[in-house]
């Protein structure tokens, strides 16, 4: 299967032959449609079939293998048939608001020191579990800082290194929960601005930092004995 995704996140539709359709999911050679994982929810969106009609995609997720994707259907009209040619359509506002929110969440991480025992990514909002036993955190002092990155609008790049080079600097890792994505012998780093920000991750990111827009930090939650919670969303 190939993942367009990760060779251009603000494609929006794309052709597809279905490969597989049975129970409610289906499976196709192509997909622009990002899988539940690493924090970020999978995509949702519709398929268009040569007729017209429209089945509608609840949330993709991984399949199998590393570059095995699952489209999970809706209920509704009988599913087309293995070979058949389709179209398929994001809902392009929501992942857009996963990629925005992702991206903050790397400026979060670069601007808290401490390692993240977890997150999660919505459209409009985002969080990041820190392990920072006895730390207060200055919710006016980060959120200037991250609106001040923002602002400066740094690119957001990818490249890839292989497993051996990212197990000869674990110091890329920052997240205890989520490991970097392995199995196809290549892993893929996001990289913000010069030095601002470098780790790995398999999410889908917009391309520069002013595309994400004023933030703010919500509320900042103890979850445990060093866990600290820290919430954003959107200002606007």
């Amino acid at each position: 299967m190939d993942l367009l995704f990760y060779k251009d996140a603000y494609q929006k539709s794309c052709e597809a032959v279905i490969t597989f359709a049975q129970n409610g999911s289906i499976r196709l050679d192509q997909t622009i449609f990002y899988p539940t994982g690493g924090g970020q929810p999978g995509d949702s969106g519709w398929i268009e079939l040569e007729n017209g009609d429209k089945i509608l995609i609840t949330e993709a997720r991984k399949g199998e293998s590393h570059e095995d994707i699952v489209l999970h259907l809706e209920e509704g009209p009988p599913l087309p048939a293995v070979g058949v040619k389709v179209i398929v359509h994001l809902d392009w506002e929501r992942r857009y608001g996963h990629m925005r929110i992702h991206s903050c969440l790397h400026l979060l991480c670069a601007s808290v020191v401490g390692d993240v025992t977890g997150g999660q990514i919505s459209a409009a909002k985002g969080r990041l579990d820190f392990n920072l036993p006895d730390t207060a955190i200055d919710k006016i002092a980060l959120e200037d800082k991250i609106n001040q990155l923002i602002e400066e609008d740094h690119p957001i790049t990818m490249d890839w290194i292989s497993d051996e080079e990212l197990d000869n600097n674990p110091s890329m890792i920052r997240t205890m929960s989520v490991k970097p994505p392995r199995g196809s012998g290549k892993i893929r780093l996001v990289k913000i601005g010069e030095n601002v920000d470098l780790q790995p991750c398999g999410g889908t990111h917009v391309k520069s930092t002013g595309e994400i827009g004023k933030i703010k930090i919500g509320k900042v939650e103890n979850k445990g004995k060093q866990n600290r919670r820290i919430n954003l969303t959107f200002a606007d």
